[in-house]
């Protein structure tokens, strides 16, 4: 079994270098499907992927495959992903009983290693900074509570260190963060934000909380 998961693990990083798939939303996994010749079990995929630390690559490029290769990464290997890279804010974040975000932990996956950037005419008006994963993020709880107002510093609330793009032209040094609220549907932020009819847009929702951008 050992000698299969490093053959595969070998064959997995090599063809992610390699691959482009188009992803096959028609795919329902039905007997004239490929992929259902041969294919792995769910515990196999599961062990290679602990192997191979999640690596969200890889993830991405089976999700590529077919429907029920893509709904078992959504289910399975997207969380296990966020469980290994941010195991104590997922703890935090699903202490409150809720566990049901099958589906949204690619989003919340990618939150934690891609900076989205920014586009010219949106809160900057002269500079536009593409979108790109970063190496390394750190959440934290205690920085998420400075972005907090007083009356809702009760909120729970991560936020990432700043991904840094120096000398900007007339911007300067521009620094991005992204975060997650845990429980935003009953937080005192998303009452507030009601109560002034402010327009809130959330990249991701989630049951437990929201995904968003501050900039």
């Amino acid at each position: 079994m050992q000698r299969f998961l490093t053959l595969f693990m070998m064959w997995g990083l090599k063809k992610a270098e390699t691959m482009i798939l188009t992803k096959q939303y028609r795919c329902i996994h039905s007997a004239s499907c490929a992929c259902t010749k041969g294919h792995l079990s769910e515990d196999v995929i599961f062990l290679v992927f602990q192997q191979l630390n999640w690596n969200p690559k890889l993830i991405a490029t089976l999700s590529c495959t077919c429907k029920w290769f893509d709904d078992l990464a959504k289910r399975v290997l997207w969380k296990e992903f966020c469980r290994a890279r941010a195991p104590k804010m997922m703890l935090d974040l699903q202490s409150s009983g809720s566990h049901s975000v099958d589906g949204n932990w690619r989003a919340l996956g990618k939150l934690l290693i891609y900076c989205s950037g920014c586009t010219r005419g949106g809160l900057f008006n002269s500079i536009q900074i593409p979108g790109h994963f970063v190496y390394r993020t750190r959440f934290s709880r205690t920085s998420g509570k400075s972005f907090l107002l007083p009356q809702c510093r009760t909120d729970v609330l991560y936020v990432s260190d700043p991904c840094e793009h120096l000398d900007q032209g007339e911007e300067g040094d521009v620094g991005f963060f992204r975060g997650v609220f845990k429980s935003f549907s009953m937080s005192k932020v998303r009452k507030m934000l009601i109560k002034k009819g402010a327009q809130c847009v959330l990249t991701v929702r989630q049951s437990y909380g929201a995904c968003f951008r501050l900039k």
